[in-house]
């Protein structure tokens, strides 16, 4: 009978040496892999993998105990209804890693990109997503039909979200204007239809302009999206300008140009907002009616250095014409009577 009793009882305690042993090395396999990814997170030069190395860690050391857990429970029938528990375990552990994750991405583009607000709004919006998706999923494990909740979950969602289909264009066109940094907080930008000023500030709804005449233009974020935008500060602060100019029939065009230039560097050199090293430009282009048109081109440090370095050049090429005789003509008209 001892014998017999022996027998029975021998391969259950195998099982559970066996189980033993799993969880163990289970144990050791998820310490080996935080210990790394805590490490590769210690010395990542770059900050963005350090901080989602960082967010991995304890996912994965759970993650791998709980795995093995449930292949050391399937050797024990005895412990069958365990793994139901390790299943919802495992769906915790699941919200657990994506919520810390979204959490490291937000952090490191909130940081950088200036999106503030806009992403922070974004990661509440997922993680109560992960939630209730993740509430379904626990439901659905302990037995019970979530067929109808996970309709009715998704037609709620449509309901919402075509309620809220102004509010969510918006809020998703500034999180592309802030990721795609095309525009920035600071920049002097104009819109196809003519407005400009500098941007002030992107919120999650709409983006806000203050004009040189300081008025504050508020736009929506999805309209601003859709607009042809010109950016003067990107790539370089720095532009050229054209101005237009003409002299008469008469006019020794080679002095006109000569004079025109001088001029015209001695501007950039005294005036603020000049760029001194630039060589400018002088470009006959038109017969007119009543001058021989032509373009100076200039450049300055910025959009706004414009309005005194046209002022002073206009000036100063008056000045210079009236003392060397070249004349700027008024518009006339010559009328031919036939008799």
């Amino acid at each position: 009978m001892l014998v017999g009793g022996l027998e029975d009882w021998l391969p259950i305690v195998e099982d559970f040496i066996f189980t033993a042993f799993i969880l163990f090395f289970s144990l050791l396999l998820a310490l080996l892999f935080y210990f790394i990814l805590r490490k590769y997170a210690a010395k990542a030069a770059d900050e963005r993998h350090k901080s989602i190395a960082g967010a991995f860690a304890l996912p994965v050391f759970f993650g791998v105990v709980l795995a093995g857990a449930y292949l050391a429970v399937l050797r024990l029938p005895q412990l069958a209804f365990v793994t139901v528990l390790l299943k919802v375990l495992g769906v915790l552990v699941g919200v657990f890693a994506s919520i810390r994750l979204i959490g490291a991405l937000v952090e490191r583009y909130a940081r950088e990109r200036i999106v503030y607000k806009s992403l922070i709004g974004m990661r509440r919006i997922v993680n109560a997503f992960i939630y209730v998706i993740a509430i379904i999923i626990v439901i659905g494990l302990l037995g019970y039909d979530v067929t109808a909740l996970a309709a009715g979950f998704g037609i709620s969602a449509l309901v919402v979200a075509l309620a809220l289909q102004s509010t969510l264009s918006n809020y998703f066109a500034g999180i592309y204007i802030t990721m795609e940094r095309s525009i920035k907080i600071g920049d002097y930008v104009e819109l196809e239809g003519g407005l400009s000023g500098f941007v002030e500030e992107i919120t999650w709804r709409s983006t806000k302009i203050r004009t040189l005449l300081d008025n504050l233009v508020i736009i929506p974020n999805a309209k601003l999206a859709e607009s042809i935008i010109t950016n003067y500060y990107d790539p370089t602060r720095e532009m050229n300008i054209r101005i237009n100019c003409g002299v008469s029939y008469g006019s020794d065009l080679e002095k006109v140009e000569r004079v025109t230039l001088n001029v015209a560097r001695q501007v950039l050199r005294s005036v603020s907002g000049g760029v001194e090293t630039f060589e400018p430009l002088v470009r006959f282009n038109n017969f007119g009616d009543s001058n021989i048109e032509f373009t100076v081109i200039l450049r300055v440090k910025s959009i706004v250095d414009q309005y005194l370095v046209k002022h002073e050049f206009i000036k100063e090429l008056t000045k210079a014409y009236a003392k060397e005789g070249i004349e700027i003509a008024y518009p006339c008209r010559n009328i031919f009577l036939r008799g």
